[in-house]
């Protein structure tokens, strides 16, 4: 094999550049829904213009419409990490965990490691606060559940997947993923309702919550003579 000199020496001189390009695409994303999100929790998200959001990164809106179609994809940006981190932690649960156990283990973990989802990103308050944003404005609540839908599919594929079931065939992981996700919204709307906006206090909910679903389901709740 024949290699050309100057290939050689060329070569290692654009990976560094490559990396320096990628490195000033995400500052200027994660800028942008930095400046975004607090904006839209100072004053609305309705009330928020993509200007406004330019101008405080000063940026042009060509710029933010190269990161984001719109405001909307720059809302859920954060909520996507954190779903795909789930994803991930669902993937890598040991095959002798049953569905719901899985799906618990999962969820738990990813709330375990939000803020090292995050943390390139933005600090983990305003992701939190951000959440609470959904579910306070009706367009972006409309919005969130039909992303919920979404990814009750894809979970329950992968649940389907884990068990060597057909979903399309088997009812039984759309029915578990259903009640997962039921109680998710249940315990993502009453954290939204508090006070303690942190992290631990939503991760408790969820356990809570979660540790119930079995026996609320398959018992009977009325004490019998």
């Amino acid at each position: 094999m024949v290699i050309d000199e100057r290939s050689a020496t060329a070569a290692p001189v654009a990976a560094p550049v490559a990396g320096l390009r990628e490195r000033k695409k995400r500052r200027t994303r994660n800028a942008l829904l930095r400046a975004a999100l607090m904006l839209f929790l100072a004053q609305g998200y309705e009330r928020t213009t993509v200007d406004e959001i330019t101008d405080a990164v000063r940026v042009s809106q060509r710029t933010f419409f190269r990161y984001f179609a719109n405001k909307e994809e720059v809302v859920f940006a954060l909520q996507e990490l954190v779903e795909s981190r789930f994803v991930a932690e669902l993937h890598a649960r040991p095959a002798s965990e049953g569905p719901f156990e899985a799906m618990r283990g999962a969820a738990l973990a990813a709330w375990d490691t939000v803020e090292v989802t995050l943390s390139e990103v933005v600090p983990v308050d305003l992701y939190m606060r951000s959440y609470r944003l959904i579910e306070s404005t009706p367009a972006l609540l409309a919005v969130h559940l039909r992303r919920c839908t979404d990814l009750e599919d894809r979970i329950a594929r992968l649940i389907g997947a884990r068990e060597g079931l057909d979903v399309d065939a088997d009812p039984r992981p759309r029915v578990a993923v259903a009640a997962f996700c039921g109680v998710m919204r249940v315990t993502g709307r009453l954290w939204g309702q508090g006070e303690d906006t942190s992290v631990e206090s939503i991760r408790r909910l969820t356990e809570t919550y979660l540790d119930v679903i079995g026996p609320a389901l398959t018992s009977t709740w009325r004490e019998r003579a």
